[in-house]
């Protein structure tokens, strides 16, 4: 990264933080009432973080000029290349005070050499053979859509003829599943965040390339969107309407932000601010989605998806630059950069609150049984989300994880992600002839200013977890455990712990294991009812074995995973159950504790 652009992230962050701690002074549970001016971090860090991706684009393009678009691709970090076209389209373009790069011939210069190599591609049947072709395609079409009178007549005609030939490939995709009983994977022919994506380029090739029936049918499947499919917790289903995918949400949210920009559709702001809402509540205070809650992936990197959707209202507004604060210093990709440049095109400035991860304390529950609160440094997460399991496709996990725990200063703690085909990972499990089961029968969450309470049903056991009111320095967890009926061949419960390679594992026997890519198996007479790490300290009052490294699923891959760097640990905690004559329920059976504390 170059020296300017970490000190003008520094400066204005300080400026911004400053700004809301005045604006809004210690604030309680729920109070998101303080504003500030709408001289905020955004969209300036979008314009400088464009520069500098613009300056690494005409660099790269003239040392590697005359390369097709197949080998501009293979370089390293520029894959989705055309997404890029969108930043020197965006500088050129827009008006703004903090955007020096208005107006700017070297950017129009920029920005006409890359649509002429994504025309080239096009040409050359290179473009639409490029997975997630449709999203080029939608960045490429926003650029021509707004440098349209800058272009000679020659190439904009050669432009417009590979937008609307690829724009149509989508057409027939959108009209086919227009009439679904629900837009959710069950009933349509790809993913809803695919699908809200295509009928935004279709909306927007409508418009921009002049057909009507394309707009008109990109506006009637977004209205849908907004109108029927989103669950009223803010959120669109990918599987199930009743259960979350946040990654992929942020995509769906971008669809229906593209769709309020060209519309103004009343219920699309209604739809957005409940996604606002919703995705502030569900994230840690370092930037990651909570991982607990997602059907789709185990991690998701700091959103920049679709924020400028977020834009709209003064906590929105904060949320999107608490995402920004968050992005990684690391060289963007072309993707990341098109992902800019398209919040910067359609941000919305004004008064700024802030969101619910920089508050002191907050809590959120949905309708189906999951929820999160806040307690100075601590997050917990409950999840009892009950769904079919999907074991005929790879890219659905199984919701088998009730709990997860972050710690500002020592970051996730114990992982809520799901997995697959894994039930040493599931929360609970039970064996029962030979069969195991490890997806929960029935839940009920319960929360409230003293305790929160999570209760899950199995075969053979139900079990109450119960998170007390938490301290700044320790959290206390119960697992209270009630038998039912017949005794099963073998129970379990695991928690996965974040486990860092190259570092030290402790046990309350005085044990010191540095972790690498060896098998640990720690028995508890070794383990002595404490694990060491970092800077936290998990002690419990029961049996535990713990097992590292354990490589979870990955989707993607559909395979588990295979470093360490994606490892965790499974700490072991074997159930007690014993079938007694005349007692079906057998309540308090078993009593799990552990108390998780963290140093400065």
């Amino acid at each position: 990264m170059r020296p300017d652009r970490r000190v003008f992230f520094q400066e204005a962050s300080a400026l911004i933080s400053g700004a809301l701690v005045s604006a809004t002074g210690a604030a309680s549970a729920g109070d998101t009432q303080g504003e500030v001016p709408a001289d905020g971090l955004l969209p300036a860090l979008y314009f400088s973080w464009m520069a500098e991706g613009a300056a690494s684009l005409r660099a790269h393009l003239k040392e590697n000029g005359g390369l097709s678009l197949p080998e501009i691709e293979s370089i390293n970090g520029w894959w989705n290349f055309p997404y890029s076209i969108l930043a020197p389209a965006v500088l050129y373009t827009k008006n703004h005070p903090r955007n020096v790069h208005f107006g700017d011939p070297q950017m129009l210069a920029l920005a006409l050499q890359i649509g002429d190599l994504l025309a080239m591609g096009d040409e050359h049947g290179q473009f639409e053979q490029h997975i997630d072709s449709y999203r080029d395609t939608y960045m490429w079409l926003e650029a021509y859509r707004i440098l349209k009178s800058k272009l000679q007549v020659g190439r904009a005609q050669r432009w417009h003829e590979s937008l609307q030939r690829n724009v149509a490939l989508r057409v027939e995709d959108v009209a086919a599943n227009k009439d679904a009983p629900a837009y959710t994977e069950c009933f349509l022919s790809t993913s809803p965040n695919h699908y809200a994506w295509w009928a935004a380029t279709v909306l927007v090739g409508g418009l921009t390339l002049g057909n009507r029936a394309w707009s008109d049918l990109g506006t009637e499947v977004l209205r849908r969107f907004v109108s029927t499919e989103q669950n009223p917790d803010g959120y669109w289903g990918e599987h199930n309407p009743d259960g979350p995918s946040i990654g992929y949400n942020y995509l769906t949210t971008l669809a229906v932000g593209v769709y309020w920009e060209h519309s103004h559709d009343p219920a699309a702001l209604l739809a957005l601010r409940r996604a606002a809402d919703f995705h502030a509540s569900y994230t840690y205070p370092d930037g990651h989605p909570v991982e607990i809650m997602n059907d789709r992936n185990r991690y998701w990197p700091v959103s920049p998806w679709g924020t400028f959707a977020f834009s709209h209202f003064a906590s929105g507004r904060g949320y999107a630059e608490f995402l920004a604060r968050h992005i990684p210093f690391d060289p963007l990709d072309m993707d990341t950069l098109g992902l800019i440049a398209q919040n910067a095109l359609y941000y919305h400035e004004g008064p700024i609150e802030k969101c619910a991860p920089e508050l002191p304390q907050y809590s959120a529950q949905l309708r189906s049984a999951a929820g999160i609160r806040k307690c100075g440094p601590w997050v917990v997460a409950f999840s009892g989300i009950i769904d079919t399991p999907l074991p005929m496709t790879q890219w659905f996990l199984d919701r088998q994880v009730n709990l997860s725990l972050f710690h500002e200063r020592a970051g996730l703690i114990i992982s809520g992600a799901n997995s697959k085909h894994q039930p040493e990972l599931a929360t609970f499990s039970e064996t029962i002839g030979g069969t195991i089961y490890f997806t929960p029968l029935g839940s009920r969450l319960k929360m409230g200013p003293s305790s929160d309470r999570l209760s899950l049903a199995h075969h053979s056991f139900s079990c109450s977890i119960v998170a007390p009111a938490i301290s700044d320095h320790d959290a206390q967890i119960q697992f209270l455990i009630t038998g039912r009926g017949p005794a099963p061949d073998e129970a379990c419960m695991v928690l996965q712990l974040c486990l860092k390679p190259g570092e030290e594992l402790v046990t309350g026997t005085g044990h010191r294991i540095k972790l690498a890519m060896d098998r640990v198996e720690l028995p508890p007479e070794t383990l002595g009812g404490s694990v060491g790490h970092r800077n936290w300290v998990l002690v419990t009052n029961a049996g535990a074995t713990l097992t590292w490294p354990v490589f979870p699923y990955n989707p993607y891959r559909n395979r588990r995973e295979t470093t360490p760097d994606k490892a965790i640990a499974a700490l072991t905690f074997p159930l007690s159950l014993k079938q007694e004559a005349g007692r079906f329920l057998r309540t308090g059976e078993q009593n799990i504790r552990i108390d998780v504390s963290v140093t400065q």
